[in-house]
């Protein structure tokens, strides 16, 4: 099993600054693929960033590629995603997620998941 707890999330103006994380328990860390998903109301859930066990390789929506960027500290069982010039488009609920393998932009790759943090950007 996997626990993952996120924190980092609030309410801010668009081209601000906001950088998520989240510690996970469990398995062996660095085994796993990391990624972030988000929902919007009405939405359904998005990928936005995965990233590989050893960190070597990212993978990042289009709707965030310039903006946002997924690391992770394996020492410390952290993955992050740090979110510049956020936008009003931006407003969501972001959630972690882990999976033991598959390389995919797909939910239903990621079968542990966060509670969730919400991200709230202003115009």
């Amino acid at each position: 099993q996997v626990q993952l707890v996120e924190s980092g999330g609030g309410l801010v103006q668009a081209g601000d600054s906001l950088r998520l994380s989240c510690a996970a328990s469990g398995r062996t860390f660095s085994t796993l693929i990391m990624g972030w998903f988000r929902q919007a109301p009405g939405q359904e859930r998005e990928f936005v960033a995965r990233i590989s066990g050893g960190g070597e390789t990212t993978a990042t929506a289009d709707s965030v590629k310039g903006r946002f960027t997924i690391s992770r500290d394996n020492a410390k069982k952290t993955v992050y995603l740090q979110m510049n010039s956020l936008e009003p488009e931006d407003t969501a609920v972001y959630y972690c997620v882990a999976s033991s393998g598959g390389w995919s932009s797909s939910a239903r790759n990621y079968p542990y998941w966060g509670q969730g943090t919400q991200v709230t950007v202003s115009s």
